[in-house]
């Protein structure tokens, strides 16, 4: 295959500018403070209203969101748009829950949402529950950047078969590990700003572009109309209401819960501005709203991505459309894009893994330099995994435990908004829901061949929902059935006496 020099030289100058970038952020927010884990995962709760709206923006908007969003809208139609609504539902979510959250992680000495949870309820069980379902929500998700970058790497012509190709992905993901090991947050942090900068400039250009080649919006939905055979209809069919509202829903309870989300916010500098960013953060969406047209672009253009692949086709579009310099700038900005998610997440997975399980349970007494300096090796550790996880595996096995981590997260919801907006105590009730949830989710996701939506019955209606959605429920249904009999169950208080014993005459 003859490489494209200028779209090669265009991808390969954001990469090497992005490095040069993590390169500096030794210098970003630097203190003189004796290392600590809260420094290194959290950059000591400094970062200001821009930074963190970047860092939060680049860290809920993947590549693979990019991608897979219009990917889904030219396979399966209107549905693939739910992720507009979803991301117009969580932002006021994000208003409220995640400057609690900040306030109570403050307030607390806490560092993972895990150790709040711990704390609010003076549970272990608890905290530990809380960490090990974002650890295993997030390390498929890790993968699932690289996933994107192999994508796009291959879409470049600098993915070659075999081993090659796989020693030129390590070769772009080494950067952020070292950069991640050695300067946390702080790295993933500026190359959020390379990142939006990228992602902004080079979506309105390609949009601008593709409408003018194809002649306007009009004669772009029009074209795309004509569906050749194999592609769903455009227009969203009633039956399908349910699963795109509960799509929409219980995507936007789970994402606040990811902790690399949490991590995110836990490193702002105040309540007030993750208040101020939480407004800010629909621009991020009116770009995935573009990315999503391109898929509509890329059916009436007739791109023939290969099966399986539809995640190619905007950059098989873009290939198409666009002059080589612009699409390798875009290339290069999802590169980009991949590579802010996966650092925050191996953060996130790093500081749940030391604070709530190495800590609490084989080293209590580590020094906070020590407790930074293991979590540095768990993050690099996390990465090694991913890439292992990838060369190893098919991206559909990825991808399945992705949407299953999703299920998973959710499941969480209840532990963290009943600590911050009421007064529940019961521990055991919301370890016995989550037990609930984790497993109906898991058997609905797997009976149904790894389908994000289960078929409902109730009332005699049958009807489609996001599994994630209806494995909450059962959560809540069990967490509030076991609340209500122990509260009404009578208890021995641990200062009553002991109930005396009949004592026999002789």
């Amino acid at each position: 295959m003859t490489i494209d020099q200028p779209m090669v030289a265009a991808f390969l100058a954001v990469l090497g500018g992005t490095s040069l970038l993590a390169v500096t952020a030794r210098w970003f927010g630097r203190t003189d403070e004796l290392p600590s884990l809260e420094s290194w995962a959290l950059a000591d709760r400094r970062f200001g209203g821009l930074v963190t709206w970047f860092l939060l923006g680049g860290s809920i908007y993947t590549a693979y969101t990019f991608a897979a969003v219009p990917g889904l809208v030219y396979d399966a139609g209107a549905v693939g748009f739910f992720a507009l609504p979803y991301t117009v539902i969580v932002y006021p979510l994000a208003f409220v829950l995640l400057p609690r959250m900040w306030r109570a992680a403050r307030d607390h000495g806490s560092i993972t949402i895990a150790d709040y949870v711990k704390a609010r309820y003076g549970s272990a069980a608890l905290g530990l529950m809380v960490a090990l379902t974002g650890i295993l929500a997030t390390m498929p998700y890790i993968a699932l950047q690289l996933v994107g970058i192999r994508a796009v790497l291959s879409a470049c012509g600098l993915y070659p078969e075999g081993w090659r190709g796989d020693l030129v992905l390590i070769a772009v993901f080494a950067v952020l590990a070292v950069a991640t090991f050695r300067h946390g947050l702080r790295a993933p942090a500026v190359i959020s700003l390379a990142k939006g900068a990228a992602i902004f400039g080079a979506v309105i250009g390609v949009v601008v572009a593709v409408l003018d080649r194809l002649g306007g919006t009009g004669r772009m939905f029009e074209a795309a109309a004509r569906n050749p055979e194999g592609h769903p209809p455009l227009l969203l069919s009633p039956d399908m209401y349910p699963a795109f509202a509960t799509l929409a829903l219980g995507s936007a309870l789970a994402l606040l819960m990811y902790p690399h989300v949490t991590t995110a916010a836990f490193a702002a500098s105040s309540a007030p501005t993750l208040r101020k960013v939480s407004i800010a953060l629909p621009g991020w969406t009116a770009v995935l709203g573009l990315f999503g047209m391109l898929g509509i672009a890329a059916l009436a253009a007739g791109v023939d991505a290969p099966s399986g692949t539809a995640e190619a086709a905007v950059p098989l579009l873009v290939k198409e459309l666009m002059p080589s310099a612009l699409t390798g700038v875009l290339l290069g900005a999802l590169v980009v894009g991949a590579l802010v998610p996966a650092a925050v997440m191996s953060i996130a997975a790093a500081a749940l893994f030391v604070r709530n399980i190495y800590v609490e349970y084989f080293q209590p007494y580590a020094t906070p330099k020590y407790q930074a300096r293991v979590a540095q090796w768990i993050s690099l550790i996390a990465k090694v995994g991913a890439v292992a996880f990838i060369l190893g595996l098919r991206n559909r096995d990825a991808i399945n435990l992705q949407l299953l981590g999703g299920v998973w997260i959710l499941q969480t919801f209840p532990a963290v908004a009943l600590g911050l907006f009421t007064r529940w105590r019961d521990a055991r009730a919301l370890l016995a829901g989550w037990a609930a949830g984790m497993a109906s989710g898991t058997l609905m996701v797997v009976w149904g061949g790894f389908s994000a939506l289960v078929t409902v019955r109730a009332f005699g209606v049958a009807f489609p929902a996001y599994a994630a959605v209806v494995a909450l429920v059962v959560n809540a249904a069990v967490t509030l059935a076991l609340a209500a009999v122990r509260r009404w169950t009578p208890r021995r208080h641990p200062d009553d006496p002991l109930p005396s014993l009949p004592v026999r005459s002789a």
